[in-house]
């Protein structure tokens, strides 16, 4: 079975869909009769073995990813590859070249919904705009043979919409690469606090919807004893005493360095489609401090970590206070089983591969449930 992920959700250097690609090219490149290409935006039209880039104009101010403006190059280019079934990654130009590439195939297409498009431009050009982004993505999503979405909130937008044939599949974290083992001492001399100090963190970037006002504020309000490490690009500029800060992505074994020597993940963020830093801190062992919203919530399960009102400084403040009253390092214990128990990338891809040969006719059909 060839398999063809196409998707603009692609930067050089970072980004949850780069990462779940990745892992899944990986993963698709060790079973037999699996063969994978993955189509991208670039610079350059290239090809580098089973990784094919078109050229496409760079986003303004947008972290690296660009923006195919005609889908015509990109469906020649995958009608040319002729795969058994196309994946499409995003809701823009390159999910109609996939579905009309997938029709002159006449081979499935399966749309992944990552990111909550209506949500995205609500929350920058007002909620003026949601009714008309509603009606697009219910437009295109009924064309997908299949939807997958990796979270229940998502499933759960789509069907609002009317899109059936929507199915939960969760993305996933490499358990090697996040491990507690990678916990390094030497962080907390890095950043001149002591071992009495509860060193926390936030990885990602600081765009709104992650609620760093709220985050910080929270800080405020936990003063000394508590400190907390922003890792990721767009930081506030303005820090409480408290809190520090590395402005720029790091590389994942560094990413790994510093979740796995902190004591507790603190997320602010209301609305994440997924939260892969979740699984990312909770698979390097430490508990996650989040908020009762979005996909977070469905991540954090009893026993992994507390959950705090959304919006509310105060009540992020007291779930911190709460974790280190009692158990955290258990939780921590307990994360770390969550994701290797559920959401290992061995445990989560033959979930995906089981659709694909299911609407190729190669496998046994998947009943229509949930697997979050």
């Amino acid at each position: 079975m060839h398999i063809a992920d196409i998707t603009m959700f692609w930067t050089p250097s970072s980004g949850g869909v780069r990462t779940f690609l990745e892992a899944k090219d990986a993963w698709l490149a060790k079973q037999p009769g699996i063969r994978h290409t993955l189509l991208v935006p670039g610079a350059i039209a290239a090809c580098a073995g089973a990784h094919v880039t078109l050229p496409a104009p760079s986003i303004p101010f947008g972290h690296g990813y660009r923006f195919p403006l005609r889908r015509q190059a990109w469906v020649e280019q995958l009608v040319g590859l002729a795969p058994d079934i196309i994946a499409a990654g995003d809701p823009y130009v390159l999910a109609w070249a996939a579905l009309q590439a997938g029709r002159q195939l006449q081979v499935p297409v399966v749309g992944f919904y990552h990111s909550d498009l209506p949500r995205l431009v609500g929350t920058r050009a007002g909620q003026w705009t949601n009714r008309w982004l509603n009606a697009y993505i219910a437009r295109l999503y009924r064309h997908f043979d299949r939807i997958l979405a990796p979270s229940q909130v998502m499933a759960d937008k789509l069907r609002s919409l009317g899109v059936e044939r929507v199915f939960v599949q969760p993305l996933g974290v490499d358990p090697v690469l996040f491990n507690p083992c990678h916990r390094d001492p030497a962080v907390r001399s890095e950043l001149g606090i002591d071992d009495a100090t509860r060193l926390l963190v936030f990885a990602g970037r600081g765009s709104r919807e992650k609620n760093l006002p709220v985050l910080l504020q929270a800080m405020t309000l936990l003063g000394k004893g508590f400190h907390l490490h922003l890792v990721g690009s767009c930081l506030p500029a303005r820090l409480p005493d408290n809190v520090s800060k590395t402005d720029y992505f790091v590389g994942r074994q560094q990413l790994a360095r510093w979740l796995a020597s902190s004591d507790a993940l603190v997320h602010a963020g209301n609305r994440e489609t997924f939260g892969l830093i979740v699984l990312e801190a909770m698979s390097s062992g430490i508990p996650v401090v989040g908020v009762q919203a979005g996909a977070v919530a469905e991540l954090v399960v009893p026993g992994t970590g507390l959950l705090a009102r959304p919006l509310s400084a105060e009540s992020l403040a007291g779930s911190v206070r709460a974790l280190f009253a009692d158990g955290w390092r258990e939780m921590g214990r307990q994360a770390r089983r969550q994701v290797e128990q559920h959401y290992a990338w061995q445990q989560v891809l033959p979930q995906l591969l089981g659709h694909y040969q299911e609407l190729t006719g190669q496998g046994l059909a998947i009943p229509e449930a949930h697997f979050g």
